[in-house]
């Protein structure tokens, strides 16, 4: 893995056209994410949430502004960038050893590297033992922890998550949620979460994102000064959360 490197976001702005008819999404997002950093971005359906992960992981260039990474523009996707998300995706055909080792199609490593890769990773999601299941065989957790290996089998040194446990029961979503402060804390990688859930964006960001909704701008940037390993009783989190909720519920001025 690459060390992970400063994420710059500048003045990104993105329209769509839709039957004719110009359709802004978001609108001049300057955003700076630290090396190492986690970082949750919250809002209404419709903010651009998703269509900001979309342009940072090199799907779409079509927008104006600049993404940079590590002082280089975003172009095209890239092994140093991964992403997991809402739906698992891996295909029924394979199993679970070779959905993940998909995540290394690309890779110069050699088979016996690759192989190894992949079974510390499944390890790394708790999933060993599972190897030649079919991912008709797992739970939905367990499909999603599939995910998120193949998303890191690689060693990026940035994992995008969008709604990556929005499907998932609550106590499934909760188990996975400390997972992915585990993952994130022993990998010392750059997370970029993306998700409706308040309570989860406190719990897993050092800082939360409120992008306000057509065009999508950010609103707060709101820190959480609370060290991990976190406890999600914790009365300083739950007054966090309120507090970016309530940013999301304001009435947008002019409305």
């Amino acid at each position: 893995m690459s060390e992970p490197e400063v994420i710059s976001i500048r003045d990104v702005s993105k329209k769509y056209v839709v039957k004719d008819e110009v359709l802004p999404v978001l609108d001049g997002l300057n955003l700076t994410i630290e090396p190492g950093e986690f970082v949750s971005i919250v809002g209404t359906s419709g903010c651009g949430k998703s269509t900001l992960l979309k342009l940072v992981i090199g799907l779409d260039d079509d927008y104006q502004g600049e993404i940079l990474v590590g002082g280089s523009r975003v172009r095209g996707t890239s092994l140093d960038r991964g992403i997991v998300f809402q739906e698992h995706r891996l295909f029924p055909w394979l199993t679970i050893e070779q959905n993940v080792a998909l995540g290394l199609e690309n890779s110069t490593l050699s088979s016996d590297e690759k192989a190894r890769a992949v079974k510390e990773h499944i390890a790394l999601v708790g999933l060993s033992g599972f190897e030649r299941a079919y991912p008709h065989q797992l739970s939905g957790g367990m499909a999603q922890r599939a995910a998120i290996a193949r998303g890191l089998v690689n060693r990026p040194s940035i994992l995008l998550l969008d709604e990556p446990f929005g499907a998932l029961d609550a106590l499934t979503r909760t188990k996975l949620q400390q997972e992915l402060q585990r993952i994130w804390q022993q990998e010392g990688i750059t997370m970029v979460l993306v998700t409706h859930d308040v309570e989860e964006a406190v719990f897993l960001g050092d800082r939360v994102v409120v992008l306000q909704p057509r065009p999508g701008r950010i609103k707060r940037v709101v820190p959480v000064g609370v060290p991990h390993p976190r406890d999600r009783t914790d009365h300083a989190l739950k007054t966090l959360a309120d507090e970016v909720r309530s940013y999301i519920l304001e009435t947008p001025r002019g409305s």
